[in-house]
């Protein structure tokens, strides 16, 4: 293992502080490090891989397209990218999708397609709005969008026009609206940020917002979509539907892959041919791992599934707060679950290590639960005995 660290540490951007520790293999819900010592996931990858490790069914079909064909360009069609698009039109209920390589892609494809509609529309709509404590991605344009200063300040300046408005203030946001305004970016529930969830008088007035003001609504799903809320995508539990909404993680079960979407409306006046493109997004790998693992999900019913032992860990959730006097409050639904806790959430996920349980933080004092989407009630029990005896 120490090999293997002090390699990665010689050849490696130094960008992460990694945890000491080195995976090797993983099976159902569990991770395996190479010296043998087995972790329960109550990450999965940071909300990506949601049906777990070692899916057979995905695996064969990954090997298969291995063997077949895994990239020409989207110069050309392939046999999985109308498949694949196909899927995510039915669970996201828009009408046009574009595949990239990650959540950041997402974004950046999102926000260039509402300057497009504006320019399109000739509005001289540019701004937009995005939500204070928001966490969109890495690239300059995704974290010009971020609601952060941590993540802002080192690369200024920013892309221009971007205001900050109070997540859950209707208030805050409508203040901040312009003639200049083209859109307002959110995430249905705050990952990064804390595990904020949206109130629905919110999402509602930001709907009716945009439709009154023509202003686009994107929605951010790369985190909270795929089901992990029990809605495959979160805005669906509000019915507020976006104009444009970004995904990413779940949809791919861990090959890297994204995509934005939007409404026919959106698309007939925002990019077109040469507005838009990217090397890998979409090639024949990326999309078969979509198809399949959108396949999957839906034959095993997982909705449902994780209506019910999101349920039931929400329940044991709340036991534990009631017992223990470190946990201040619980936030979240379905499987993506938060525990602000009293003391720096750094030194409860070391201690989560060494007791075989691997959980994460959304900020300095929230630990983040995102487990596979097919965990069991036996794996939150398993997860609370140990989160208990440390806490």
């Amino acid at each position: 293992m120490n090999q293997y660290i002090e390699e990665a540490e010689q050849g490696l951007l130094h960008t992460y502080n990694r945890f000491p520790v080195v995976f090797d293999k993983g099976e159902g819900v569990y991770l395996y490090d190479t010296e043998g010592k087995k972790y329960l996931d109550f990450a999965a990858g940071i909300a990506v891989c949601g049906l777990g490790y070692g899916n057979e069914e995905l695996n064969q079909a990954l090997k298969k397209q291995i063997d077949k064909l895994i990239h020409t360009s989207n110069l050309f069609y392939n046999t999985t990218c109308g498949q694949a698009a196909g899927a995510l039109k039915k669970i996201t209920e828009m009408d046009r999708v574009f595949f990239t390589n990650s959540g950041t892609e997402a974004i950046e494809g999102a926000l260039k397609a509402a300057r497009k509609y504006a320019y399109k529309k000739g509005t001289g709509r540019y701004e937009f709005i995005a939500m204070e404590h928001s966490f969109h991605g890495r690239s300059i344009g995704a974290v010009s969008v971020t609601g952060n200063e941590h993540y802002r300040t080192p690369f200024e300046p920013m892309l221009p026009g971007v205001k900050f408005g109070e997540f859950n203030n209707m208030n805050s946001i409508k203040a901040l609206v312009t003639d200049k305004t083209c859109a307002v970016i959110l995430e249905p529930l705050q990952g990064e940020g804390g595990i904020h969830m949206a109130d629905a008088e919110f999402m509602k007035g930001i709907r009716k917002l945009c439709d009154e003001e023509g202003i686009l609504m994107i929605c951010d799903e790369i985190q909270c979509g795929m089901g992990r809320t029990g809605s495959m995508f979160a805005w669906q539990s509000y019915g507020t539907k976006p104009d444009i909404m970004a995904m990413a993680k779940a949809i791919g079960s861990g090959v890297p892959v994204g995509a934005f979407a939007m409404t026919e409306n959106v698309a007939q006046y925002s990019l077109e041919p040469g507005d838009h493109g990217t090397t890998y997004g979409g090639n024949p790998f990326a999309c078969m791992a979509v198809a399949k693992t959108l396949e999957i999900f839906e034959r095993r019913n997982l909705l449902n599934h994780i209506k019910e032992v999101g349920a039931y860990l929400e329940e044991k959730l709340k036991g534990l707060k009631e017992t223990s006097g470190e946990i201040l409050e619980r936030r979240g639904t379905g499987l993506i679950q938060g525990l602000k806790i009293k003391r720096p959430v750094s030194e409860v996920i070391n201690q989560a290590l060494k007791e075989g349980l691997i959980i994460i933080s959304a900020g300095e004092n929230v630990i983040r639960l995102v487990p596979p989407l097919i965990i069991t009630k036996e794996h939150v029990d398993e997860m609370i005995h140990i989160l208990k005896k440390i806490l």
